[in-house]
């Protein structure tokens, strides 16, 4: 600082007054820059340090609104705002708009992301979605097949990269949180969600679980500190690992139903997959709505925290299913009061609350102003909150990524998804007894017919959590794709004529059965999701086994099964020449067309054991009692025609 002379007249006191006053000036402009200083929001400092200091400035409001997600509908600017969310999701089925464009999805997430930005933390939104094969909400994503068809290929570089593509996806439409991947290990096909398993044995679940962690959120160090978050950048999303434990295992496989077996056993089969994706890095893990011996999971504190958080060193957060808090009790909602006390203690972090938002906020800030619920709890849920949130970088770059559009649907995730297409499909059957091989089918035949109500139906083709929660049939969903009718009229010759029937007349057939080379009958399930999709009998549904029956016993056909597990097929096996399980393969129909005409090879092995009677069930791999008819791991395999 510069010394000050004495002007004349200007007495030695008042120098030093000026002096002072100086000095208090210089002072408070210290101070003022020192209080522009916010470490939070500082990118170089350590994330944990980031988040201890956003912590230390938060209200009691403003820590139970991060630990709230809301659902799009009710996710308005001024409700963002007085509650502080701290994440929104789209439930199935729950775009912008019918229809949607990936733009429409990122001005929607953008109004919602400044809102956030305007509270006085300025706190990001976490927008979360299902991406459970592909970014399945949007129209004109790629539709993947689902994780059964995933764990048929047995490949998990392929894996990887469909979930680096989900990412990529997801991405485009501004989201930066996939529900995904489901890990459960579907042990009874009757299961509604079976189709979102990978398989039934464990080993194979935890080597796709591996590979498509990392393909959504990015490759982990070795060196890397067991379950911290990784979130490698802009084009990878934060995975959630569901449905924290044994949700594959209840008894008849009834959704939401009673898990009743050891410890041992959970350890054994459900829970290695959650211990891979710690391993690799998962940013949250969602709970699920079953129970374990009784025990509502929403509930169980020694899996969730003693086990999860404390032995398994998870780092990320733990958050509900969808209205989950209401579900512990019966009737729902019962006793909300104190469920909310039940799930916060047994380690929940972030609860879905889309609707009864407003209810849930009151409920913890008067419990944890009475003592009810612990500071040092909701601390700690916040803490992992943020801390996912700052690993994905949410605070330097809160807002969606315009350059990012064009990837949705684009032309080299659709090469992918035909190529997993391809190896997904199983071949159980090709010829009858003493009889050549019917596939690979001749491109060259002067008349075939395709049949069935799967042979033209882009949406039987994908099934459930496709645009809607449950999916729906119809051609008018998914924006592009090709149905299997339309990947074989591109495979064969321009000569060839095609007739289509979805329910044929069996005299209309008998006529003219001498003019068809073969035939292709495609039938299955149709569309469902979760409860809906429990099933008992797991028959094929009508007109199914008459089309099978009506067209296989008067024409040399290949039945293609579109399905979301096995179903009892032995009664008409006899009747069919070849027999293949395409699961569900999603829009990418060319795909089934290129194994069936021999462009490529079959090469898909069996996910999960094929049943003769649902008297057998559950049935599994290494089994004491095990009469398949076809096991776990069995697939003919065939050779391209260009090989042969």
């Amino acid at each position: 600082m510069a010394m000050l002379v004495p002007r004349k007249g200007f007495s030695p006191a008042a120098a030093r007054v000026a002096c002072l006053l100086l000095l208090l000036v210089a002072a408070a402009g210290t101070s003022v820059a020192g209080a522009a200083y916010v470490k939070y929001k500082d990118p170089k400092r350590p994330i944990q340090e980031r988040v201890a200091d956003l912590v230390s400035r938060m209200t009691l409001e403003e820590k139970i609104g991060q630990m709230t997600q809301i659902e799009r509908a009710n996710a308005s600017s001024s409700v963002i705002q007085k509650y502080f969310v701290g994440s929104v999701l789209s439930g199935g089925g729950s775009p912008p708009s019918e229809k949607a464009s990936a733009a429409t999805w990122q001005q929607m997430i953008t109004k919602m992301q400044k809102a956030a930005l305007k509270t006085r933390l300025g706190i990001p939104i976490i927008y979360g979605i299902d991406a459970v094969h592909g970014n399945n909400n949007a129209y004109n994503a790629t539709i993947f097949p689902h994780n059964i068809g995933l764990g048929a290929t047995r490949d998990a570089s392929l894996v990887k990269l469909i979930g680096r593509a989900t990412a990529l996806e997801t991405r485009a439409t501004g989201i930066p949180y996939a529900f995904a991947p489901c890990v459960a290990v579907c042990r009874d096909p009757r299961w509604g969600r079976c189709y979102e398993s990978f398989s039934e044995d464990t080993k194979l679940v935890q080597l796709m679980t591996a590979s498509v962690v990392t393909g959504l959120q990015g490759d982990v160090s070795s060196r890397h500190p067991k379950g911290v978050p990784v979130v490698a950048g802009s084009k990878n999303v934060a995975g959630c690992a569901k449905h924290y434990v044994g949700d594959g295992g209840t008894k008849r496989g009834i959704n939401e139903n009673n898990t009743v077996m050891s410890f041992h056993d959970l350890m054994r089969i459900h829970m290695p997959p959650y211990d891979d994706a710690v391993i690799k890095g998962i940013s949250s893990i969602m709970i699920s709505y079953s129970s374990w011996n009784g025990v509502k999971m929403h509930e169980n504190k020694f899996l969730i925290t003693q086990l999860l958080k404390e032995r398994m060193h998870f780092r990320g957060f733990v958050i509900t299913d969808w209205q989950a808090v209401d579900k512990i009790t019966n009737p729902p909602h019962q006793h909300y009061y104190h469920s909310i006390q039940e799930t916060l203690h047994a380690g929940i972090d972030m609860v879905m609350v889309p609707y009864d938002y407003t209810e849930f906020v009151a409920d913890v800030i008067s419990q944890a102003k009475n003592g009810s619920i612990k500071m040092d709890r909701i601390n700690d849920a916040v803490s992992r909150i943020l801390r996912v949130k700052f690993t994905m970088g949410l605070f330097e770059e809160p807002l969606p990524d315009r350059r990012l559009t064009e990837h949705l649907g684009c032309k080299s995730h659709r090469e992918l998804a035909r190529d997993a297409v391809r190896k997904s499909l199983v071949l159980l059957k090709n010829g009858k007894k003493d009889g050549a091989p019917v596939v690979p089918l001749s491109k060259n035949a002067k008349k075939i017919l395709v049949a069935g109500s799967h042979a033209h139906d882009l949406g039987l083709q994908c099934g459930g959590w496709t645009n809607t929660w449950q999916g729906h049939a119809g051609n008018n969903i998914t924006g592009q794709g090709t149905t299997i009718l339309e990947a074989v009229k591109s495979a064969v010759s321009n000569k060839t004529i095609i007739d289509l029937t979805e329910h044929p007349d069996k005299d209309s057939i008998s006529k003219s059965k001498e003019q068809y080379d073969y035939a292709v009958v495609v039938v299955g399930e149709p569309p469902y999701a979760e409860t809906a999709g429990d099933n008992q009998n797991l028959t094929i549904p009508s007109p199914g086994p008459d089309v099978i029956r009506d067209v296989c016993e008067l024409v040399k056909c290949v039945v293609v099964l579109v399905s979301g597990r096995p179903l009892v097929i032995e009664p008409y096996l006899d009747t069919m020449d070849a027999f293949v399980a395409a699961w569900l393969p999603g829009t990418e129909g060319h795909g089934v067309a290129d194994v069936l005409f021999g462009d490529y090879g079959f090469t898909g092995k069996l996910p999960r054991t094929w049943f003769r009677s649902v008297d057998q069930l559950p049935m599994n791999y290494g089994d004491k009692l095990y009469d398949p008819l076809f096991p776990f791991g069995y697939g003919l395999t065939t050779k391209p025609v260009t090989d042969s």
